[in-house]
Order: C-alpha cells, then sequence, then structure tokens
C-alpha cells in the first residue's frame, strides 16, 4: 500500500511539471533581490502566532526563536527531531517512543519538560517522528505561557509551534530522493495548483515515505508515511475557509534506552561505565519485529472574516486521532543473580525488559473562537485578542509489561528477545487473567474536558512604549475513569493565568528593552494526605516568571540578538513526606513541594557578508528543588537536561560567476554534563550522582542550487562521537551519517 501511494505521488508530480506552461511559472526574484529574501528568511522573527496577533520582533516582550524552512533544507533536516538543534537553549531527551498520548520526541526547555507541538497554534498530537515536509517555520515560545495557549498543551518551559506550508495561487512544485547510510531511502514530494481558474480554490499536497534502518540495526527497515493535503478556498475578499489533514502511518524500533543507572554500577558517568563494562556502542541488545505501528489522523478547519480594517474573526476547529500498538523493549544493567536468586551470581549482564501498548488511542475535539481588535483611541493604538477554546480529550491507554531474561555482555547473540518469543511470554502470562491484570498490565482511561476564555491586549500609548496584559480562566474537568489498578473520581478545577509585559524602543525599530511576568499552571489531582489514606484533591501547581532582557535589529535589518534573563518559580508540587500508611505500600504526601529555575540565554542571527549567513546563540540554566523528598532537596531535577548549551549554524551562499548556486555550511551543538541521578543516599550516607558526558556535534553540508534542480549532501556528526542523551536514562546517540538529495522543481 505504502509503495503504491509512493509510486501515485511521483506519478502526479510529473504529471503536473508536464502540464505547466513555462510562461506561467512565478519566480520570486524577479520583484525580489537575493538578499532582501535571505534577509526576510534569516533575521526577520516577526510572527501572528506567539501572542495570536500580528506583533513585530521587537515590539514583543516575550522571548522566542525562530526557524524558517531554509534550514531545513539546506541541512538536509527532514524531521523536527533533528531541527531542534537550530533552537538555542532547547536539547533532546528522548526521541519517540510511537506511544499514543505521549510518545513524541522530548525535550527540555528552561529545566522543564515540553512534549508535542502546537500546530498552527493549535492542538495536534504527532506521536512518532514528526516529518518536516509540511513545515514553514518553527517558533519556540519560551517561560511558562499557559494565558494564550492553555495549562494542557504548554510546558513552564515554553511552548513549541510548527506552521505548516499553505497552498499559493501558482502552479509549482518538486519532486525529491534522498539517499544515506544505514540503509536509509527517502522521496517527498510538494505540490501546489489552483483548481479553478479565477484562483479562488487552491490546492497543495505534501508527502513524504521514509524507510531507514538505525545504527545499531541497519537492517530495522523503519518506515514513515506522512500526507498532508491542504484545501483553502476564498469565499469574499473578506472571507476564507481552509481544510488540512495530517496522516502518519509509521512503524519503528523505539530507540533503545537503558534505565536504573548508579555509580554502585561501576562508575559515575555513561562514558567510564561503558568503558569499564565493555559495553557495546553499536549493539543492539535485542532481536528483530520488536516494532510499534502507529496511525495519525489530525482535521484541521478554519475560517477567518475580516469584518472590517479592525475586526477580524478566526474559527478553528480540529479533531485528532492517535494509535498505537506494538512492542517497546527497555534494558538495564544488573547482576546475573537478580535473575538466578543466587547472590553468588554477581557478574553484571543486560537485563531486558519490555513495555508494550496495546491497541491504545487517544481522541482530541477542540474548536477555538478568537477576535482581534486594531484600534486606536486618539494616538494610543490597541491590539486585543479575545479568544473561547473547549477542548475534549479521550483516552483509551493499555500497557502491558514484563521482565524478559538476562544476557551476558558479552554475549555473541541478542536475537532470542524478539517479536515471536516476547509475544510467546505475554500469551502464557494471560493464561491467569487476573494476575496479569493486577502485575502485568496499567491503564489510563477516562475523559477530560477543558473550558478557556481569554485576553490579551497591546497597548502603545506612545510611539516606543508597548504594554501588554493579558488573563486566562480555565477550568479543567477530569471525568471518571482509571489509572493503573485505581478508579478516578470526577474533579473539577480551575485556574486564572495572567501575564504582563512591556517593551520599550530605544532606538525605533532596532533596539528595545523588555520585561516580563509570565503564568503556567497544571493539576496534580488527588494525593494521600495523612497516615488513614485519606485522598484530598491538590490545589493547581502554579509556575511563575520573571524576565528581563534586551533585543536588537541592527545593520539594516541585517543583524538581530536577544539576550535575557529569566527566573522560573514552581510552587505546590506534590512530594513524598518519607511516611507511608501504615501496614500498606502507600506514600504520605503534601504539596508543599518548590522548584526554582533560573539562568539567561543569548541567540543571534546575522547576514552581515553578501551570501553569509549565521545562526546561534549560548544558554545557561541553574534548576534546583528548593523543597522536595529529603535525598533530592537542593539537587538539581533529572528532567532539567545540561546546563551550559550552545548551537551554531553557518553558510556560505556564491551569488555570482561560474559558482553561484554553490553553498556551504556548517554547524554544531555542544552541551555540557547531564546529570541524570543527583540524591544523597541515606544509607550509606554518600551523594549518588550519574552523568551523560558533555558532547560538541559537528555537521556539515554543501548544495548546489538552480531554478529547475538542487543537488545536496550533508554529514551529521562528522566527528562520529559518541555521545548520549536522557533523563533518568542513557539513549545512545548516531554516530557518522551522510545523506545525498536530488531534487527536481517545476
Amino acid at each position: 500500500m505504502k509503495v503504491f501511494i509512493l509510486l501515485l505521488i511521483l506519478f502526479l508530480s510529473l504529471q503536473s511539471f508536464a502540464q505547466t506552461p513555462k510562461n506561467e511559472q512565478v519566480d520570486t526574484l524577479k520583484t525580489q533581490t537575493i538578499d532582501e529574501i535571505t534577509i526576510n528568511t534569516y533575521i526577520k522573527k516577526d510572527t501572528e502566532f506567539t501572542n495570536k496577533m500580528p506583533l513585530r520582533a521587537i515590539e514583543n516582550a516575550q522571548v522566542y526563536s525562530s526557524i524558517d524552512k531554509i534550514f531545513f533544507q539546506n541541512q538536509q533536516v527532514f524531521t523536527l527531531d533533528v531541527g531542534y538543534r537550530n533552537v538555542t537553549g532547547i536539547q533532546k531527551m528522548w526521541s519517540s517512543t510511537h506511544r499514543a498520548g505521549d510518545g513524541g520526541t522530548i525535550m527540555s526547555l528552561r529545566g522543564f519538560l515540553i512534549n508535542n507541538p502546537l500546530r498552527n497554534g493549535l492542538v495536534a498530537p504527532i506521536t512518532s517522528n514528526i516529518d518536516a515536509i509540511n513545515l514553514e517555520k518553527l517558533e519556540v515560545l519560551k517561560g511558562p505561557s499557559a494565558t494564550l495557549y492553555g495549562s494542557n498543551v504548554s510546558s513552564y518551559g515554553g511552548v513549541i509551534n510548527r506552521v505548516t506550508k499553505q497552498p499559493l495561487d501558482s502552479l509549482a512544485g518538486q519532486v525529491s530522493l534522498i539517499s544515506g547510510s544505514n540503509n536509509y531511502y527517502r522521496a517527498q514530494t510538494d505540490i501546489n495548483t489552483p483548481l479553478t481558474s479565477d484562483k479562488k480554490l487552491l490546492f497543495r499536497l505534501n508527502a513524504a515515505y521514509t524507510n531507514e534502518g538505525t545504527f545499531q540495526k541497519p537492517d530495522a527497515r523503519n518506515s514513515y508515511l506522512a500526507l498532508a493535503p491542504s484545501l483553502s478556498y476564498q469565499v469574499s475578499d473578506r472571507f476564507k475557509l481552509t481544510v488540512d489533514y495530517e496522516g502518519n502511518f509509521n512503524e519503528g524500533n523505539p530507540e533503545q534506552i537503558f534505565f536504573y543507572l548508579t555509580p554502585a554500577l561501576g562508575a559515575s558517568n555513561m562514558k567510564d561505565l561503558s568503558k569499564n563494562l565493555n559495553l557495546d556502542y553499536k549493539e543492539s541488545y535485542s532481536g528483530n519485529g520488536l516494532t510499534t505501528k502507529t496511525k495519525i489522523h489530525n482535521i484541521f478547519g478554519q475560517g477567518i472574516y475580516q469584518i472590517n480594517d479592525h475586526i477580524k474573526s478566526s474559527t478553528h476547529i480540529n479533531h485528532t486521532y492517535t494509535h498505537s500498538n506494538g512492542f517497546s523493549p527497555y534494558f538495564y544493567l544488573a547482576p546475573k543473580g537478580q535473575f538466578t536468586q543466587n547472590p553468588e551470581d554477581k557478574d553484571l549482564g543486560v537485563a531486558r525488559a519490555d513495555q508494550s501498548m496495546e491497541n491504545s488511542t487517544v481522541k482530541i475535539f477542540q474548536i477555538q473562537q478568537n477576535v482581534n481588535l486594531d484600534y486606536r483611541w486618539n494616538e494610543v493604538r490597541n491590539r486585543t485578542v479575545i479568544g473561547f477554546d473547549y477542548m475534549r480529550t479521550e483516552e483509551a491507554i493499555h500497557f502491558m509489561f514484563t521482565p524478559y531474561d538476562w544476557q551476558p555482555l558479552n554475549s555473541k547473540d541478542f536475537s532470542g528477545m524478539n517479536s515471536n518469543s516476547l509475544t510467546e511470554t505475554y500469551n502464557k502470562l494471560k493464561l491467569d487473567p487476573k494476575k496479569f491484570d493486577s502485575s502485568n498490565r496499567w491503564n489510563q482511561i477516562g475523559p477530560k474536558d477543558t473550558y478557556s476564555a481569554y485576553i490579551s491586549n497591546v497597548i502603545t500609548p506612545l510611539a516606543k512604549l508597548n504594554i501588554m496584559m493579558g488573563i486566562r480562566y480555565e477550568s479543567n474537568t477530569i471525568g471518571a475513569g482509571t489509572v493503573g489498578p485505581n478508579d478516578v473520581k470526577t474533579f473539577t478545577q480551575a485556574a486564572w493565568s495572567p501575564k504582563l509585559g512591556v517593551v520599550y524602543e530605544l532606538i525605533n525599530d532596532k533596539f528595545s528593552i523588555f520585561g516580563n511576568y509570565q503564568n503556567s499552571f497544571k493539576s496534580n489531582g488527588y494525593f494521600i494526605a495523612d497516615n488513614k489514606g485519606t485522598p484530598k484533591l491538590s490545589d493547581p501547581e502554579t509556575a511563575n516568571q520573571l524576565e528581563g532582557g534586551i533585543k536588537a535589529i541592527l545593520f539594516d535589518d541585517r543583524f538581530s540578538a536577544t539576550l535575557n534573563y529569566y527566573d522560573i518559580q514552581v510552587r505546590n508540587t506534590i512530594l513524598r513526606t518519607g511516611e507511608m500508611v501504615p501496614n500498606t505500600s502507600i506514600a504520605i504526601q503534601d504539596q508543599s513541594g518548590k522548584l526554582q529555575s533560573k539562568g539567561m540565554e543569548l541567540e543571534i542571527s546575522a547576514y552581515l557578508v553578501r551570501g553569509f549567513s549565521i545562526l546561534g546563540g549560548v544558554s545557561y540554566n541553574d534548576s534546583k528543588l528548593l523543597k522536595a523528598a529529603p535525598n533530592i532537596q537542593g539537587r538539581r531535577p533529572t528532567v532539567a537536561a545540561a546546563p551550559w548549551q550552545a548551537n551554531f549554524y553557518s553558510s556560505y551562499l556564491f551569488l555570482d560567476g561560474n559558482l553561484s548556486g554553490l553553498g556551504i555550511g556548517l554547524g554544531g551543538n555542544y552541551a555540557s554534563d547531564n546529570k541524570i541521578l543527583d540524591q544523597w543516599n541515606p544509607t550509606t550516607k554518600t551523594e549518588e550522582v550519574f552523568k551523560l558526558p558533555a558532547y560538541f556535534i559537528m555537521n556539515a553540508n554543501v548544495f548546489y542550487d538552480t531554478k529547475k534542480y538542487r543537488i545536496g549532501v550533508n554529514f551529521d556528526n562528522f566527528t562520529n562521537q559518541k555521545y548520549w542523551i536522557g533523563y533518568t536514562t542513557a539513549n545512545a546517540q548516531r554516530l557518522f551519517h551522510a545523506m545525498g538529495s536530488l531534487t527536481y522543481k517545476f
């Protein structure tokens, strides 16, 4: 089926080219110079999404990164997983697990985990690798942002938003074929065409199919199919309708993950531990067929009505569906005696286990209405957005899990743990349904309804002064359901989320100082409050940020920079008191926990020399558990990622002469040591710290671009550095990887 769809995509692309009259092709260079296009692409970061209203970057009181698709194109980046390397202060923690609900790539930003990016400001979960075929721009709004986006789709660290390609009023497109190391093969297309002669009805199709192995399992044959058609209709001069669909049909091996890493294994960091135990970085510790199949259907409808020159109405409706089924093996290092029950068996080896998803689904329905106003009272300008949002989430997530076996590290064959053997293991366990349900199954079933209303206003009382004020009211009702072995009662919890920002342009359109207060919150549900096991509904956990900095856009818009300092205080986190309910294994808790995350960021982009551009930045984060369980109080949270991070990408494009169209690029990413275990052991009275070592990864690319075709090659991690990511885990990352591409444009 996938091969048929791929052939159909290529056929449609060639048919579109065959029907394209040469005199109707649009060349944007006729109206804009290459320099202007480059500056707009690399430097301009104005957006309509970060505050749900048009704001120039220089007058926006919030900090955000904006990465244009040209970076992805030049670097031959085909997924957001890889594309995040262009964003300052963000670090990948887990690659996609393909699980329904939370299976997408997990990042850390400003010390907090963030997952499942928005799509054009709306919920659109893709719980596997997010293909970049439909990406126009990647935006990362930093800091707590519940005022405009709510508690369910934002992290205290920020919000990731992917802006998608839209239909255009000309017939054009391109087809690309890509091949690379580890049996990487990909075909993709982008076709755009008007469907009516008056160009009011427009259609665009972006599609891609990828089949690839991994550096640990080159024959893995992971497959990913992405389909993203879009249809727009200009009903009148003031009214436009758009309908989009995103379909993803994937089957892949989840990334190999090692859990439970401690200094007790013989080293305090992953590099030394691997060396001491002769862990093979490139070894796959499982056999074939242990994949997860994922189906994703996202449907979006949008109606935009420009009521008059000052008022615009936008209505958004979307329905998302994710389904996952399959295996998810995981590993840890343990003595053989843990399986033989013989304390004399002290040899360390690989313990293998699995946590599968069994036909799990998450459905989300969202309807959002926004009204934007842009008006003046005398000389005072006001830009306002008033919004209402309803979202219903229905989860039916079913996990089943089991330990599997223990293998010596020097084993010559790890293929015994495969789809057939693991299926047989589960079938045997299911012979005793009562025991299986209580010991080997975990469910999360139930609905959640969220009602929200918000208003945000940017007032410009003086020509150089912008003041932003906003507030949100959100009510969450968690319906009766199941979490693990427990039944959950229905409860409702509501909260207010305010924000305030001030920007003053010291030099008009060139240099500004800014400050903001931002808020977010989440519900932690019930906790066990006393030694009688009494459940108590927690108050909302809150995060409040104070931030200040400077923004600059200089040298005729050829240089852009942001320097900022932030301080995020989190309160009402639930923590264990260290006591247990008598005669049970239930921990007593309270909600007095506190956390602080503070830091600095510097991000720049520049096009000072014709043809030469650079994007980069550096960030520092200091996160600390101010009040927590005794063994971790005062320490860095394991989700906070590396404190120091840096990124850069520079490229040079020949614009004249015989080499015109030739481009070369060089980029890199640095992350300092990442503590994935940082606690006090009261038994041994010692600190237990385990780190993933610092790394510096280098990437390079070369391309030749003309009006009709484009050829490119890129080399990721060309220094072949071994490095790990993770939180509480170690996930070995890809070594040197080369790809070549050929694109035909019409």
